[in-house]
């Protein structure tokens, strides 16, 4: 089987995702486009760096990023460092001759992802930014059924992600430090719904909304609020926090239309909730299980019934880029590409913009 060589910028919590799908991948995806080999792996502490490489299974480990670009034995690089690590690492890797994936946030303001984008899709390698809600099967199964005019014209959005984790003043993090991460709340989770909505539901035309710091001293927003509407006249609401108590993961949305509606959580992986105008079975919800054979990703896993979990989205995710490396396949419109980065990236900062203003703002785009 063709190999690609993978190497890895960021060790921790997403280094440890991406790492565990690219293993997953030679043997859950079967046969698999291309088998990821693990050459080498990333990161700023040399102990935790060496213990990382040794763990996740890679030939080598660094503290340069640098080494990992011109090993010419790699050929996609996957960017998990932090947001301020984003932009001249990818584009090094991407100008190389290495498809890159990279985490979301692309960048950390619209200008910096747009240069992303621009740069990268200059050298003409495959390219994609790390939107796994994508990649869940109850989420895609969504898609499908909006796209079969399931629902008929869609009305409403709403979305929210809510955690709790940042409700502690005395944490030390790089996503509380603005040059670092950019913004708070609002790059962590609110881009995640607005990737989601757009994914679902369509491309934004105006934004009303604000972000708000609650903790003393906190140079990140912990939290944000937005009405939008879409360019298809639905409308809809985005609401994200890091001080939501006792809200682990709470990525919930719900759609309504005209003959349909559909709502899901996050913390309810596997489960879609679904109405229907034409469905006598139920007068209201139904709760689908969304691990039938015929469901999106199912041909990887289990039995009926038998469920997968928040990291197994980071393995459809490698597979589906794998995919399209080895058939030469567009990337989109599933997988978010460096393009979805960027526009996500400017409509948060249009959300941030009408809340400096005080006033309702059109989301306006750049070409490359």
């Amino acid at each position: 089987m063709a190999v690609i060589g993978v190497g890895m910028l960021g060790y921790a919590f997403m280094g440890k995702a991406h790492s565990n799908a690219f293993r997953k991948v030679e043997y859950m995806a079967w046969p698999p486009p291309l088998v990821p080999r693990l050459v080498a792996i990333a990161g700023r502490n040399q102990d935790a760096v060496a213990e990382a490489a040794r763990r996740y299974g890679y030939e080598r480990w660094t503290t340069d990023w640098h080494d990992i670009v011109t090993d010419e034995r790699i050929g996609l690089f996957d960017n998990g460092g932090p947001n301020s690590l984003h932009a001249e690492p990818t584009i090094a890797a991407a100008e190389a001759g290495k498809h890159v994936l990279c985490e979301k946030p692309l960048g950390r303001t619209a200008d910096e992802s747009h240069e992303v984008w621009r740069r990268v899709a200059a050298t003409g390698v495959k390219h994609l930014c790390g939107f796994n809600y994508r990649f869940v099967p109850a989420v895609r199964l969504a898609r499908e059924l909006i796209d079969e005019g399931a629902l008929g014209e869609l009305r409403h959005f709403r979305g929210r992600y809510l955690q709790d984790w940042g409700d502690d003043p005395t944490l030390d993090t790089w996503r509380f430090d603005p040059d670092q991460a950019g913004s708070g709340a609002l790059g962590d989770l609110g881009t995640h719904v607005i990737d989601l909505a757009r994914y679902l539901v369509g491309e934004f035309r105006t934004v009303s909304g604000f972000v708000k710091t609650f903790l003393p001293g906190r140079q990140v927003d912990d939290a944000l609020e937005a009405a939008v509407e879409f360019e298809s006249g639905a409308i809809g609401t985005i609401e994200a926090s890091r001080l939501a108590l006792r809200r682990r993961n709470a990525f919930q949305w719900e759609i309504n239309g005209s003959d349909g509606a559909l709502y899901f959580d996050m913390e309810k992986t596997n489960e879609l909730q679904v109405f229907l105008r034409d469905d006598d079975r139920a007068r209201g919800f139904r709760s689908v299980l969304v691990t039938e054979t015929t469901h999106p990703f199912m041909e990887f896993w289990w039995p009926p019934g038998h469920i997968v979990g928040w990291g197994d989205t980071f393995m459809h995710e490698a597979a589906h880029f794998l995919r399209a490396i080895a058939n030469d396949l567009d990337v989109a419109p599933h997988g978010a590409t460096f393009e979805d980065g960027y526009r996500a990236s400017e409509v948060a900062e249009a959300i941030v913009r009408s809340g400096a203003e005080g006033r309702r703002v059109e989301v306006e785009f750049r070409s490359l």
